[in-house]
């Protein structure tokens, strides 16, 4: 299971890349900076949050995971 540190680091970097597409998009569609700022702004914070526990539950989650052995020298 991985720590909560790098988690939290890969949730920030993913949402980084993705809170500034988004931000592109919005400005692009709607021709306002302003705006396309403050829909990526509230796209990273909610989603960060969201990305993060999506990534605990899933660290809680045996299915798909190797077995420790039982026994090792």
């Amino acid at each position: 299971m991985e720590s909560r540190r790098r988690s939290i680091a890969k949730a920030i970097s993913y949402r980084i890349i993705s809170s500034i597409l988004t931000a592109l998009i919005a400005w692009g569609l709607s021709g306002q900076m302003a705006l396309g700022l403050k829909i990526g702004a509230v796209d990273a914070i909610t989603k960060l949050l969201g990305y993060f526990l999506h990534e605990r539950v899933w660290a809680r989650i045996k299915w798909g995971t190797p077995k420790a052995p039982e026994y090792e020298i």
